[in-house]
């Protein structure tokens, strides 16, 4: 995670995934290849499947060229075989007197294990004032209107939007949330503010193409998650957009901070998921320090 004006720093090999092409902004700096599992067939030309439940996909993934011949991977978690719980680290957000059991606290719970999918790194450090967080029921810090949010209803699907602003939806019973900054992506477009650099957060050195996260949804309702390690945010939201993405919210960004895992069957090992990441592909199992996010099997 970063802290606005003071920023942090933060391995396999194996297949790349299938591409599509996009209008990108350029971004400078080269990355070192992970990871994927890799299959010769999917459900929809270009995107390869990378976790199945029951025999059908729920995770897949594309791979998005940039213009410096850098990477977006994009995953896609399909609606329906996956639901999503949201997790605190063991130093941020501060919890104070809410209630924290095992399956939401700095490491993957004994629950959870079994049905474990995948796991993605959250949003900024409290400090920087990127918005609220909310636990199993419990506010841990006060939600901001018109602020991007993942939000996590008691079914464990979840959503992106902009808080009041049709998320949460009418009636939707929700019980976790984590926002970071005003969304990368509403209606289909990009931030009118997605060429500022600053306004996404203070980066290692200074820099403009650094390690980058992202989380969006699409039309159908599929959650998709989005980096690469030397991305701007502008390459992030056209990625995102042309993998279908309708809204879309940046998480955390240097090097330090950009980890996605995920298994190709439920509760098998994990493999890392974003080219060049720092972090191992066990992190969130060992334990982690900062929010992160689970995906599940819903059977």
């Amino acid at each position: 995670m970063v802290l606005i004006g003071a920023a942090l720093a933060g391995c396999t090999s194996g297949g790349s995934a299938s591409k599509i092409t996009v209008p990108t902004t350029s971004s400078s700096t080269t990355t070192t290849s992970t990871v994927p599992p890799t299959t010769t067939t999917t459900e929809q030309p270009g995107w390869t499947p990378v976790s199945t439940v029951n025999g059908h996909v729920a995770v897949d993934q594309i791979s998005v060229p940039q213009a410096n011949g850098d990477a977006v991977t994009v995953v896609r978690f399909r609606v329906g075989q996956v639901k999503f719980n949201l997790h605190v680290g063991s130093s941020d957000p501060p919890t104070g007197g809410a209630t924290v059991g095992p399956d939401a606290g700095p490491a993957i719970g004994p629950d959870e294990t079994p049905l474990l999918l995948a796991a993605f790194n959250g949003g900024f450090l409290t400090a920087a004032g990127a918005g609220g967080f909310e636990l199993n029921s419990q506010p841990i810090l006060p939600m901001v209107p018109g602020r991007a949010t993942f939000v996590i209803d008691a079914s464990g699907a979840a959503h992106v939007g902009a808080w009041t602003q049709g998320i949460p939806a009418p009636g939707e019973v929700w019980v976790s949330a984590r926002q970071n900054l005003d969304p990368l992506v509403s209606g289909g477009q990009p931030s009118p503010a997605i060429n500022s650099i600053g306004a996404w957060g203070a980066t290692l050195g200074g820099g403009a193409a650094v390690a980058r996260s992202s989380v969006g949804e699409d039309a159908s309702g599929n959650i998709l998650y989005a980096a690469g390690m030397s991305v701007l945010p502008a390459d992030l939201a056209n990625a995102l957009i042309a993998s279908g993405a309708v809204n879309a919210m940046e998480l955390d960004i240097n090097p330090e901070w950009v980890q996605l895992s995920y298994a190709a069957l439920p509760g098998l090992a994990l493999a890392t998921a974003i080219p060049g990441q720092n972090r191992p592909a066990t992190q969130y199992q060992t334990g982690w320090t900062r929010d992160f996010i689970t995906v599940l099997s819903t059977s």
